[in-house]
């Protein structure tokens, strides 16, 4: 069940990465309900999401803290 949550956060990133304001709000939230495991794997997948998204960039940061 919880690989079923990141792969949830995945689809709901990717969906509302229009608005860097709003991925911050539903990344901030993934990092509060994933286990510390996920969230490494999280941080992975980011780092290539965003690569061509720099407005993103400073996301990472989050999951960085």
């Amino acid at each position: 069940m919880p690989r079923a949550m990141l792969d949830y956060t995945k689809t709901v990133l990717q969906k509302v990465s229009f608005d860097a304001k709003l991925f911050a709000k539903e990344l901030k939230k993934a990092v509060s309900r994933l286990l510390p495991s996920e969230i490494e794997e999280l941080k992975i997948w980011l780092e290539y999401f965003i690569l061509d998204k720099p407005e993103l960039h400073p996301t990472l940061l989050l999951i960085k803290a």
